[in-house]
């Protein structure tokens, strides 16, 4: 009689994990520490060794990086569709902060890592690298902190990485885009056109949608346009309402959301995790001072550590200054410096963005290096600014 109650325990223990949002974060960060771990073991051929193995036209690393990511983008779409159209992002008022602080704590960073490599012109093709804030990651750190933080700092961290993430998208599509298969590319646009067609039409059968999404991303793929990028394309196509034209706000019930709550856990329990641990996976037995204070290193991670802390806190500074915004509810300045902090945890797609910026492994270990030491002190001195921080006291009534 005991097993079944040992079992019961055990179910309800994992379920408030699951339910748990730092629950993706600590699961990226062990997956993380994983594949160093492994990187720096008797295990290092094997692990470099089995990511290059080619399945069917592309390597291990290539699929994960290519394919099984375009599922996160295809999540980080819907999610961006959803909070513009019926979340925190809906209105102006409301976009204004994070949408000023996304774009603070992405040129800051940008232009300290210019400021570090304008030596040499080559180098300066990874500007974007340190400009990414690790959704999962941040998240997951400010939410250890339970009710210490006021719940309007977590919905202003959420809509920065969101905005953050849209941004990431059109530097990609801009500044990451290969040579150009014009063909392939007019044929991408011409599923993309059946994917909003049908969307006008009402179709709402979810099967319809990913048979041609997988479409699109095969001519995405072939384009020239990194493939990824087809996920958030598809995203933009999945009806949020369930019936075509409603002006009202999004139904619970609609594709989107039932679409989004499908994908929420597998992407982040499976494929960032491991997105994390096929990338993540860097060997320091060469690394020296020289790797540290080398230009793509030094510059990814005071990018992220200096650039997001000033980049998003100068813009929120000067908004409240000024009277057009004001700080989030209850949340004083200290629990914003220690969010801002919290911005230059870049895991996940500055790791994605150093990849499409440098072919060479040298570099692309160096900056690995950089964002994994940019990310870990911005983590860690957030966290010690938070936990020093005091909430504002609740406003007496009379």
């Amino acid at each position: 009689m005991s097993l079944p109650i040992s079992t019961g325990r055990i179910q309800s223990t994992l379920r408030r994990f699951l339910d748990n949002e730092a629950a993706g974060g600590l699961v990226l960060m062990a997956a993380a520490a994983l594949a160093l771990d492994v990187a720096n073991s008797p295990l290092a051929d094997a692990y470099f060794h089995a990511l290059h193995v080619h399945i069917g036209p592309l390597s291990l690393l290539h699929w994960i990086n290519d394919a099984l990511m375009a599922v996160f983008f295809l999540l980080v779409g819907l999610e961006i569709k959803r909070e513009m159209l019926d979340g925190q992002l809906s209105t102006w008022s409301r976009r204004i902060l994070p949408g000023a602080a996304a774009a603070g704590g992405m040129l800051m960073p940008a232009l300290i890592y210019v400021a570090f490599n304008l030596g040499n012109p080559a180098s300066l093709r990874g500007w974007a690298i340190p400009t990414a804030t690790d959704i999962a990651f941040a998240l997951g750190v400010l939410s250890l902190f339970g009710n210490r933080v006021p719940a309007s700092l977590k919905i202003f961290l959420a809509a920065l990485a969101i905005i953050d993430d849209l941004g990431a998208v059109v530097v990609i599509a801009i500044f990451y885009t290969s040579d150009l298969n014009l063909m392939a590319l007019s044929g991408a646009a011409v599923v993309l056109a059946a994917l909003f067609a049908i969307n006008r039409a009402g179709v709402t059968r979810l099967l319809v949608y990913l048979a041609l999404g997988v479409a699109l991303w095969v001519l995405v793929f072939a384009s020239g346009i990194h493939a990824t990028l087809a996920g958030v394309m598809l995203a933009l196509s999945i009806p949020i309402r369930t019936t075509p034209g409603r002006p009202e706000a999004s139904d619970e019930e609609s594709l989107l959301h039932r679409l989004e709550h499908l994908l929420n856990r597998p992407v982040a329990f499976m494929i960032v995790p491991i997105f994390g641990f096929a990338n993540a996976g860097v060997s320091l037995a060469g690394a020296s001072v020289a790797t540290l204070v080398d230009p793509h290193t030094l510059g990814v991670a005071t990018g992220l550590f200096v650039g997001k802390l000033f980049g998003v806190l100068a813009v929120v500074a000067i908004l409240v200054k000024l009277k057009w915004a004001q700080l989030p509810a209850t949340a004083n300045w200290t629990q914003m410096t220690g969010v801002a902090l919290l911005c230059g945890i870049g895991f996940t797609m500055s790791l994605f963005i150093g990849l499409l910026a440098f072919d060479d492994p040298s570099i692309q270990d160096k900056v690995k290096i950089g964002i994994l030491l940019g990310s870990a002190i911005s983590g860690v001195v957030g966290s010690a600014v938070l936990l020093a921080s005091r909430r504002k006291p609740a406003a007496r009534t009379v």
